[in-house]
């Protein structure tokens, strides 16, 4: 009786090393979607995939071996099948197995029409089949590692007693105070007062402020949820639709706080190094040669801190020509001026921290010299920032000068000044977007390449 069985418990059992028990897998069944199908006189060969592993399986049929094998010699790519077949170890070979077919039958026909025929498609070209894309070597290896990342982020936390938190989605604050929200009503008027929440309601930019809440009773908490932004940009870095990664910690200050990221991002480099090795490989291969010396070097270096102040007189002193040439103390950084920092003069990964309070939130804790505030960005390599994250104000009297200072009305954030109200402590927080950790750990240059269905603007394909 054939064993029925995945590709990849295939590749595990065969690899070098392991005892074949070849009296109990002798034959074995597998069900999947031809890569390939070269036909020959007598003999041919299906590269067979079943999502299960990056890599495909060789069935080697033959026309003394198959009644239906003009049949089968004639089976489109993309055409879903079942195979019987004789296990045959190939360590001579390219691969470390074969399966010889004694029964092929059809599961489901693909038309002639198949778009993903076997030669290279632009990545613009398979954004327009978005339903397919996921069939490719590229997609297939972006969204199992996309997969074990999102695996790695929930480990590294629950591993350290954090409590996750599903934070609204549907929200009546912007925690960002930037407005670009995208509004949810069952009305087409604006009179909001009569609508379903009787107020204006947005979808969520973060789950930030909901999240300093819950950390408030259970001291380490995280969210890991989709966000939403109306940004009419087309860059290769924004999407309407993402998702992120808020931790907030009790009695944690910033360098706390730069701890916990500093841990979290080695974390997430080993385990997908761990856990995806062949999609490692393929991304550092074929899309980035330089991947596996960028990621070593962050997984192994100690992160430098430097302040906003001493960045900005070193880019003033830089021998190098930015395209953003006036550098002046209170700019928020270009990601020009940040990968020069982090390639250039640290060459490894940084924090930069205490900035200028005009360019950061409101809700970050103001510093002593009444100019700056408890902010970090890390900086890696080839990509500039990579996590944002601050000290939370948690002094009533000054978050309330604030938002005074900047227009902020205190009304819908009533419950968010009695967390200071009522036993507010000192805490910290910091925001991960999580398709940026996917480009920074595939090499992937754009963030519509690792989201399974994009949404920029002007695009609702699916």
């Amino acid at each position: 009786m054939p064993i029925e069985m995945s590709i990849k418990e295939l590749y595990q059992l065969t690899k070098e090393g392991t005892e074949l028990e070849k009296d109990q897998i002798e034959y074995v069944q597998l069900q999947g979607w031809i890569r390939t199908n070269r036909d020959g006189k007598n003999v041919s060969f299906i590269s067979l995939n079943d999502g299960t592993f990056f890599e495909n399986a060789q069935i080697v049929y033959t026309s003394e071996d198959l009644n239906n094998y003009e049949e089968v010699s004639k089976y489109l790519t993309g055409t879903a099948i079942a195979v019987v077949g004789k296990l045959v170890l190939t360590p001579e070979m390219k691969q470390p197995f074969e399966v010889q077919a004694t029964e092929i039958s059809l599961e489901g026909a693909c038309d002639n029409t198949y778009p993903l025929q076997k030669k290279r498609h632009s990545f613009e070209y398979l954004r327009e089949i978005g339903h397919l894309r996921p069939r490719t070597n590229t997609f297939s290896a972006v969204f199992r590692v996309r997969s074990a990342l999102a695996m790695a982020i929930h480990e590294f936390f629950q591993n350290q007693g954090f409590v996750y938190v599903h934070t609204p989605i549907i929200t009546g604050n912007d925690a960002e105070g930037a407005g670009e929200t995208f509004t949810v009503t069952t009305r087409e008027d604006t009179n909001y007062e009569e609508d379903f929440f009787g107020k204006h309601a947005s979808l969520t930019v973060s789950g930030q402020l909901q999240g300093e809440a819950f950390a408030l009773a259970f001291r380490d908490i995280y969210t890991f949820g989709p966000t939403f932004r109306a940004e009419n940009s087309n860059t290769t870095t924004h999407a309407a639709e993402f998702w992120m990664i808020e931790p907030e910690m009790a009695f944690a200050d910033l360098d706390y706080d730069m701890d916990v990221i500093e841990d979290m991002i080695k974390y997430c480099i080993d385990y997908v190094m761990d856990n995806c090795p062949e999609e490692m490989k393929f991304f550092n291969e074929r899309i980035d040669t330089t991947l596996f010396d960028r990621l070593n070097n962050v997984r192994n270096a100690e992160f430098r801190r430097m302040p906003y102040t001493e960045a900005i007189e070193i880019l003033k002193n830089a021998d190098v020509k930015f395209e953003n040439n006036k550098i002046e103390w209170g700019m928020d950084l270009n990601t020009e001026h940040e990968r020069y920092l982090t390639e250039q003069v640290v060459k490894g990964p940084v924090f930069l921290i205490d900035y200028p309070a005009e360019i950061k939130a409101f809700y970050m804790r103001q510093n002593d010299d009444g100019k700056t505030v408890a902010a970090c960005d890390l900086l890696v390599p080839g990509v500039g920032e990579l996590v944002g994250g601050s000290q939370r104000e948690e002094r009533l009297d000054l978050l309330e000068k604030k938002m005074a200072e900047v227009g902020m009305s205190k009304e819908g954030l009533e419950w968010y000044l009695d967390l200071r109200r009522y036993g507010g402590c000192e805490h910290s927080g910091f925001g991960l977007g999580f398709e940026r950790l996917v480009m920074y750990v595939t090499g992937i240059e754009n963030i519509r390449d690792v989201i399974p269905f994009a949404r920029p603007p002007k695009n609702l394909l699916f």
